[in-house]
């Protein structure tokens, strides 16, 4: 059965009790949560079953989110464009439908980060209705392109790999045959990604059974009735989040270090304005789109401004539509934060996302001092790695993100090791690693030293040496190498992060954004960056004393 999509007055959310709203709000996110278990049990890549790098929402019939797991911010925040893309794409759903999209002008962020839409239809009172949408993101490790792994540093989007529209990939529960098949032949593991893209169907497959046993309890109509509820709750705690922040005008800039074909700095400004429970981040002043792929699309610029209010709120406020109408986002078009196709984006959703991040919380450490942290590492350490694996016979396209120094919070040093701000994934295991890929890790440590001095340090960055076994095309997309992360109220900066080549036993320099041929016997040391101080040196001591 098809159903044509129509607005529907808003059910009274007002009769809702504060008891029955906590359970629905419980229900909707573990629906959310156990998408992300099937997922992580049943792909087929150590980047998704490892290393988690997915999300995975709810979403009601108009397109709003309603219910998030707790996975990757740079998804969460964007998520609700592509949805908003899908369903302007498509004036009718039928059950079984998944809509799939990666184009970053259009809803996307990446090209990597596939993302499923599947529309939930449910039967209440005898009748079949579409009562919401399943969403999830998941990063594959390779969707085509220049260079294995599909983040090349690269001067156009074609470069970067395969562009989706939004399409019906399963239509009616059957899959589109030929749309698969075109997929698959332009990326280079095409048995990993069709594993990986069934796994996020039965992810949203499950998010359809879960919400028909809630309707099966209570109606589709106090499903409704709660979802309103939830989404004007959020929004109201929301607004008295920002009215505690002291009304005003707050400016800030940071640097990325460069595009990877210049080495000119680009910036990142920040205007904040606070007044009334309302936040405006206006972003004028910020640098032109850049020839290389650090541009962000605006869908990446709001899920960072998202993810620090979301970072203001209580711990256990809802995240969902309402927690997000408060904010104004200004991104210029033609900027880095809000770049025009076909510019390249793979390093802006990784890389600009943090720094954005950077910025608007060093805004706000102007209003908030004793609230705002110093700079995290402010990267992702991005590698990417393919190559042929011998012992398959098999192409093979590695990715991994890597964690650093957290910065120093007020009074209270940063942590080290860890993925920070706009990255929740772990690492990849030693075991899994050497498992699926000709490389082996020759070191993993802390980095020690590296978080800046402060009454509070920032945390310390990680080592992670890679030993190669055959050869293998290798990509960097890095940041925090040349400018360090800011330390905050005297705090100081944290160590800058290194990318060392190591050949013959000499160490050679290699560029934030570069790309080469690793030889049998080379090693590739990751020395990511620490995180920035807090506070004086000088009170350290004092305590110390």
């Amino acid at each position: 059965m098809a159903e044509e999509r129509h607005e529907q007055q808003s059910p009274n959310a007002e009769l809702v009790d504060p008891v029955s709203l906590e359970i629905f709000r419980s229900a909707l996110t573990a629906i959310a949560e156990e998408m992300g278990a099937v997922l992580t049990r049943s792909a087929y890549s150590p980047n998704i079953k490892e290393r988690r790098d997915f999300s995975c929402a709810l979403f009601d019939r108009q397109g709003r989110m309603v219910a998030q797991a707790a996975h990757i911010p740079v998804h969460l925040g964007a998520m609700p464009d592509s949805v908003a893309t899908a369903l302007s794409e498509f004036e009718r759903f039928a059950p079984g439908d998944v809509i799939a999209l990666n184009d970053p002008f259009r809803g996307g962020t990446h090209l990597p980060d596939i993302t499923l839409i599947s529309p939930i239809f449910v039967t209440d009172n005898g009748e079949q209705r579409l009562a919401g949408f399943a969403a999830n993101r998941a990063h594959h490790a390779d969707v085509g392109g220049i260079s294995a792994g599909s983040m090349p540093v690269a001067t156009e989007i074609y470069q970067e790999g395969i562009i989706i529209p939004p399409i019906k990939l399963w239509e009616a529960g059957e899959p589109n045959k030929a749309a698969l098949r075109l997929l698959l032949r332009n990326v280079r593991t095409p048995d990993e990604r069709r594993g990986d893209l069934a796994a996020q169907v039965a992810a949203n497959r499950t998010a359809a059974r879960r919400l028909q046993e809630i309707v099966e309890r209570s109606g589709l109509a106090t499903v409704e009735t709660h979802i309103e509820a939830l989404i004007a709750y959020a929004e109201r705690i929301t607004r008295a989040t920002l009215a505690e922040i002291p009304a005003g005008i707050y400016e800030f800039t940071d640097f990325l270090d460069d595009d990877g074909f210049s080495e000119q700095p680009i910036a990142i400004h920040v205007t904040v304005t606070v007044e009334d429970g309302t936040l405006t981040v206006d972003f004028n002043g910020s640098a032109p789109e850049a020839q290389g792929s650090i541009n962000a699309v605006a869908s990446v610029a709001k899920s960072a401004v998202y993810y620090v209010v979301r970072c203001l709120m209580p711990e256990d406020a809802p995240a969902n539509h309402g927690t997000f109408a408060p904010v104004t986002i200004i991104a210029p078009e033609g900027t880095v934060v809000n770049a025009r196709a076909p510019r390249p984006v793979a390093g802006g959703n990784v890389e600009t996302s943090q720094r954005i991040t950077d910025t608007v919380l060093g805004a706000l450490a102007l209003a908030l001092p004793a609230v705002i942290p110093a700079a995290s590492q402010g990267t992702m350490n991005n590698v990417t790695a393919g190559g042929h694996d011998p012992r398959s016979g098999r192409p093979f396209a590695y990715y991994e993100t890597m964690g650093g120094g957290m910065g120093a919070r007020p009074h209270l040093d940063g942590l080290s090791g860890v993925h920070v701000h706009m990255s929740n994934t772990l690492n990849t295991p030693v075991e899994a690693f050497e498992f699926a890929y000709p490389m082996r890790i020759v070191a993993y440590r802390l980095r020690d030293g590296s978080g800046g001095a402060g009454e509070a340090r920032g945390g310390d960055g990680l080592v992670r040496e890679i030993g190669f076994e055959v050869p293998t095309e290798v990509t960097l997309l890095t940041e925090r190498r040349r400018l360090a992360p800011y330390g905050l109220q005297g705090g100081e900066r944290g160590q800058s992060g290194e990318n060392v080549l190591i050949r013959d036993g000499i160490e050679q320099q290699l560029p934030g954004k570069t790309r080469f041929t690793a030889q049998p016997g080379d090693r590739l040391a990751i020395r990511s960056p620490g995180g920035g101080g807090w506070g004086s040196v000088r009170a350290r001591e004092s305590a110390e004393a």
